[in-house]
């Protein structure tokens, strides 16, 4: 089922979620994104206090909770 994220909520909502992914990627593989390290990104945008990306990825999960963007699994 396609989706088309025409309004700012759902861009901004797709942004988020895109940032998940790649964090996740990083965990997994530890490769970097191509425009440096996400985890750093989310740690100066959001102020998460982790050391390690997984605590960095918990902590953005719960708040991408908080927002409404991710449902509980």
């Amino acid at each position: 089922m396609p989706f088309i994220a025409d309004t700012p909520e759902a861009i901004e909502a797709y942004f988020l979620l895109a940032r998940r992914s790649a964090l996740r990627i990083e965990i997994a593989t530890g490769m970097r994104h191509s425009q440096g390290s996400v985890m750093k990104f989310l740690k100066d945008k959001y102020g998460y206090t982790g050391n390690t990306k997984k605590a960095v990825l918990e902590q953005y999960e719960a708040d991408l909770r908080k927002w409404g963007v991710l449902r509980d699994e």
